[in-house]
């Protein structure tokens, strides 16, 4: 074979295969988009196997999981796919470690923006995991907050039903009076404060008003907190607030001087270890939380 039909074979064959390649483009690009937009396969075993796999080692297994769940969960996101696994990540989790913070802070978002079209199930499934999450952790103030936040507000998006969300509602706000009670910010006390009596809840409200004021150590929160007070046409309990943050300054100057007021109100109530040592010490004198001792509860004002 000449050197002329030499060439011409080899720029016949790679003019085939480029023609080729044009050709069958399109057609792989579409399988290999079709391919990854498939739902994933969740690989993991149920939550009961999977406790007696990790073989004592659940921690590490929980952590491996959360990762993997926050990884899972973006690139569905990024790629406005359903993400119905969710669910999965999240019961192995909680079964393998009941009170896993990060769980409950985060598994409303990621429930709600990760299944595609949400529904009043998803919304009650949420707050079925969030009300487990105040269980396990009751001291948690941020997981108080999720809840109150979730029921009060967020959930309006997704159930329709007004009788339901008027039971949320009330719900959230005393879930969010619960946060507060734990430490935080007082001011949204204000905001629970309007939920508990538009729910026709006065007291509860002014039980919550009244608790923020006692702990708030910011003047101008104080000052709205007892405007609030007397929007409620509650004189007595204006009263009992004063005495109760009066109380709690005492207890501030007299024991711990040298701490801002906000880290004084972090600790639990001073009290004699001797005496309140063992079971059967569940006193006033004896509580590890402020609003059993404070003047307001001593005076059998309702809390």
């Amino acid at each position: 074979m000449s050197s002329k039909a030499s060439t011409a074979a080899t720029v016949a064959l790679l003019v085939g295969g480029l023609a080729g390649i044009a050709l069958t483009q399109p057609s792989l690009a579409r399988t290999l988009h079709d391919t990854k937009a498939r739902e994933d396969v969740y690989l993991f075993p149920p939550p009961a196997e999977l406790r007696v796999l990790t073989l004592g080692h659940s921690a590490a297994a929980v952590d491996q999981l959360w990762v993997k769940l926050r990884i899972e969960f973006g690139i569905h996101f990024s790629e406005h796919r359903p993400f119905p696994d969710v669910y999965h990540y999240i019961d192995a989790i909680i079964a393998l470690e009941p009170d896993f913070a990060p769980v409950y802070k985060y598994l409303d978002t990621m429930v709600l923006y990760s299944t595609g079209t949400q529904t009043g199930a998803d919304a009650l499934r949420v707050r079925d995991y969030l009300e487990r999450g105040t269980k396990e952790r009751p001291g948690d103030r941020e997981v108080w907050l999720h809840y109150g936040q979730f029921l009060a507000f967020s959930a309006s998006s997704h159930v329709h039903d007004p009788a339901l969300l008027e039971s949320w509602r009330k719900e959230g706000a005393l879930a969010l009076s619960r946060s507060i009670e734990l430490g935080e910010d007082a001011d949204r006390s204000l905001s629970v404060a309007f939920l508990l009596n538009e729910a026709g809840e006065r007291d509860a409200a002014v039980r919550s008003v009244r608790r923020a004021f006692a702990l708030t150590d910011d003047p101008a929160v104080r000052e709205q907190l007892a405007a609030q007070l007397a929007k409620l046409e509650a004189t007595d309990e204006q009263e009992a607030a004063q005495d109760d943050a009066r109380f709690v300054d005492n207890a501030w100057h007299r024991d711990y001087p040298f701490l801002s007021r906000g880290s004084f109100l972090l600790l639990a109530p001073r009290r004699d270890t001797l005496r309140c040592a063992g079971p059967g010490h569940e006193t006033a004198d004896c509580s590890t939380d402020w609003h059993s001792v404070l003047p307001s509860a001593n005076r059998g004002i309702d809390r």
